[in-house]
């Protein structure tokens, strides 16, 4: 499976929210100690209260919609990520006009450095917050710092203030460049060694050439269904299954086409014993296993017969050859309890197993308890 940024969205977006909600509450902070700054809130009363009320709005609408964006349906998750963006973008354009209007006014020369500050500030913060998606980061930058250059600009008297705001407007862009893609090789990293760890996991677990559960996987789930079955008192069922002349298909046909025919008997195990509670395993060589819980002897009698005549019908073809034969089972059920262990059920359904054999091959024997 290949890596694709798209189907991380959710993962992304999560690291945005916990980047940036504790910027949230310095954009609350911050405008009230940089107002009663030198006074200035008694001179510019209502730009004052404009600006602390448009962030004081804003801020609690982003803190209020990351808590309510948890107890929504994933139904309308592009929706709440659609207004997580928009609030950033809101927040980011709201600063940089606020800014640009002090900027603008005149003899406020302590205002305009406090002010200079706190916008280089937020905007260095922002973008390092929302880095992992490019185009806000840069938005976020635009929209902060432009106003502020524009209004340098126009006051005309800090042109070389306004170009190293430009210079320093760039340097944010290619750094956001480098960490987007520091950030994307790292979860592309992160991906590739959870796929990883999932083959090691599934290879651990699975018979390389039919595909079914290994011998020791299986018998750790042997052990968990035993105990389950025995709490529940629900019976559990063993079928132990042997292809009869298999070797003869070997030295017949060759190792490849006996290879083919294990996979062949793999497909039909896997057509007959279909729920998901069915334990279905290659035991070694040619042997095969299936655990049933909650059905008895009966029900697995009639899925072993359908299996049975599924394998004395099939004919595999390889290298213009017909291979057939067919197979042999043995079943063994009991209802768990402390007279009896898993080792015993094993020991009853590979009994049955032989008895087939031995009455002739190619039928199905049930022993039990």
């Amino acid at each position: 499976m290949g890596f694709q940024r798209q189907k991380l969205s959710r993962r992304v977006v999560s690291d945005l929210k916990k980047r940036s909600t504790s910027g949230v509450f310095f954009y609350m902070l911050v405008p009230p100690i940089l107002f009663f700054t030198d006074n200035y809130i008694q001179r510019h009363v209502t730009v004052s209260l404009v600006f602390l009320g448009v962030f004081f709005v804003i801020c609690l609408f982003r803190l209020a919609h990351v808590y309510v964006s948890k107890k929504i349906s994933d139904r309308y998750e592009s929706l709440n990520t659609g207004i997580f963006i928009f609030s950033i973008l809101l927040t980011a354009l709201s600063w940089g006009v606020g800014s640009a209007y002090i900027l603008h006014q005149s003899g406020e020369q302590a205002m305009h450095s406090i002010m200079l500050i706190c916008t280089v500030g937020f905007c260095a913060g922002g973008v390092m917050s929302f880095m992992p998606l490019l185009q806000l980061a840069v938005a976020y930058n635009l929209l902060m710092l432009v106003p502020a250059i524009s209004a340098i600009f126009l006051r005309g008297d800090t042109h070389t203030l306004g170009f190293a705001m430009i210079l320093y407007s760039v340097y944010l862009v290619l750094i956001t460049l480098r960490g987007n893609h520091e950030y994307w090789t790292a979860m592309e990293n992160e991906h590739l060694l959870e796929e990883k760890s999932r083959e090691l996991k599934k290879a651990s677990r699975t018979d390389a050439l039919t595909g079914l559960y290994n011998r020791r996987y299986f018998d750790e789930l042997f052990d968990l269904e035993w105990g389950l079955s025995g709490r529940r008192k629900t019976p559990l069922t063993l079928l132990m299954c042997d292809i009869d002349h298999f070797k003869k298909v070997n030295d017949t046909h060759g190792h490849q086409a006996g290879d083919e025919y294990l996979k062949l008997v793999s497909q039909y195990l896997r057509s007959v014993f279909q729920r998901d509670t069915d334990l279905v395993a290659r035991y070694g060589g040619e042997e095969f296993v299936v655990l049933l819980p909650d059905r008895g002897a009966d029900q697995a009698l009639s899925l072993a017969e359908q299996f049975r005549k599924k394998i004395a019908d099939a004919v595999l073809e390889y290298n213009n050859q017909n291979i057939r034969t067919t197979i042999s089972l043995g079943i063994a059920s009991c209802t768990p309890g402390s007279d009896m262990n898993r080792d015993r059920l094993i020991t009853l359904a590979d009994n049955a197993l032989y008895a087939a054999k031995d009455a002739g091959r190619n039928r199905v024997v049930v022993d039990t308890p």
